[in-house]
């Protein structure tokens, strides 16, 4: 199993700093060893796709990634252009990773459309992929797109693509037409008996390889007696699982009631045999996000140094 991180909104920085401080994190994951770097699209934050070309620009080795940017807000010849363009500003270390988002992020917030969610990523595929087939015309015509535009990026570069696949279709779309699953919210038994029989049985259908099940899971080094109270306070830091039925249909195909539960942690020992357990599962890679813990901004510096430390010391794989 790959270990990476995974980076969300940093309140902590000011405003003003955050960018900065993204790109900064990101060489020093590169420097800590870590495989790959993973930056999730959250509303109102920092542009994902923006923030990962520099990033890319910045680094030499490690994968760069989106985990995940919702596919609603971006139409998919934009979408393609964009990360085309980042594919490039990354030299070739990009990885596409998208969704179809929740309820309350689309219709919501955007007061966009969220009707039949895993059929429209169906017909978003068929334009990402005439997009980076290479440069030409793209040319598709389904029941929600109709594209007739050049595309004139790069010919050196594809763009590998996962997709965020929580239920039965979404996982079938992510074997047969993806490169693998991005997974948020996902325990060891949701990842084995759900999440890996269902996208290896799709991929293998269609004759294409072993997927790649990246596995996010919330990490905290801390004593095992502090592991009950790091759980709880990650579900409240990272979001309810029942603000978005499709989390609670997947924690449903596991033991977990909500993201704290899918935590690795304790201390170094608690937190290897559980991340184990996820490899075991059959999860390719480890997108770990880090929460840190403390009662205060130098606190939590401190935790999350500490927890990363450790994660690095795992490095490159499991």
């Amino acid at each position: 199993m790959r270990v990476g991180v995974m980076v969300g909104s940093d309140k902590e920085r000011p405003r003003g700093d955050r960018l900065a401080g993204l790109v900064a994190d990101g060489v020093a994951a590169e420097g800590a060893g870590f495989t790959t770097f993973w930056m999730p699209q959250v509303p109102g934050y920092l542009d994902a796709m923006t923030a990962v070309a520099l990033i890319g620009q910045a680094t030499e080795r490690i994968e760069i990634g989106t985990a995940v940017v919702p596919i609603q807000t971006r139409h998919p010849m934009i979408m393609a252009q964009q990360a085309l363009t980042t594919q490039v500003a990354c030299g070739g270390r990009f990885t596409l990773g998208i969704g179809p988002s929740h309820h309350w992020i689309v219709n919501g917030q955007l007061g966009l459309p969220y009707d039949r969610p895993a059929r429209l990523m169906g017909d978003y595929l068929d334009v990402l992929d005439a997009s980076f087939a290479g440069p030409g015309a793209v040319d598709v015509d389904n029941r929600s797109y109709c594209v007739h535009s050049p595309v004139d990026v790069t010919d050196t570069h594809g763009v590998p693509v996962l997709l965020s696949a929580l239920g039965p279709t979404m996982l079938r779309l992510a074997g047969e037409r993806a490169g693998g699953t991005i997974l948020w919210m996902a325990d060891e038994r949701a990842i084995g008996d759900h999440v890996v029989p269902r996208i290896t049985a799709a991929a293998d259908g269609a004759g294409r390889p072993a997927p790649r099940i990246v596995a996010g899971v919330p990490v905290a080094l801390c004593s095992n007696g502090e592991a009950d109270d790091a759980r709880a306070y990650a579900s409240e830091v990272l979001g309810h699982a029942d603000f978005s039925p499709n989390y609670v249909r997947l924690l449903s195909h596991g033991d977990a009631q909500d993201v704290g539960d899918t935590m690795a942690a304790g201390d170094e020992s608690a937190i290897l045999a559980r991340l184990r357990r996820y490899r075991d599962a059959g999860a390719t890679d480890l997108a770990a996000r880090i929460v840190p813990l403390g009662k205060d901004a130098p606190e939590r510096s401190e935790s999350r140094l500490r927890t990363q430390e450790f994660l690095s010391s795992l490095c490159p794989q499991l």
